[in-house]
């Protein structure tokens, strides 16, 4: 079992920064892959970046790019989603996920966290 807590999420301006963190605990976190999640408002959540255990390959939606960094920290058990140049269509709430394998695919994500809301203005 994986437990998972997102923090980091509020308020920031188009253009700014912001560093989201997945905390995990339970057994074996760093043998998961990674993944972080974005639900805007009236949509369906969507994939974002994902991460393998050792951090060595990572994977990024199109919309996010360039912009978005994914890194992990296994000997602090927490992945980190560093938001730079952020739009206002990354307006959602945010959630990390963990895998056995390196997927885009929601439903093969078996733990997840709580979510924690991102607001960028214009």
């Amino acid at each position: 079992q994986v437990q998972l807590v997102e923090s980091g999420g509020g308020l920031v301006q188009a253009g700014g920064s912001l560093r989201l963190s997945c905390a995990a605990s339970g057994r074996t976190f760093s043998r998961y892959v990674v993944g972080w999640f974005r639900q805007p408002p009236g949509k369906e959540r969507e994939f974002v970046a994902a991460i393998t255990w050792s951090g060595g390959w990572t994977d990024y939606a199109d919309s996010v790019k360039g912009r978005f960094t994914i890194s992990r920290d296994n000997a602090k058990n927490t992945v980190y989603l560093q938001m730079n140049s952020p739009k206002p269509e990354d307006t959602a709430v945010y959630y990390c996920a963990a895998a056995n394998q390196m997927v885009r695919i929601e439903w093969r994500y078996d733990y997840w966290g709580q979510g924690t809301q991102v607001t960028v203005s214009s």
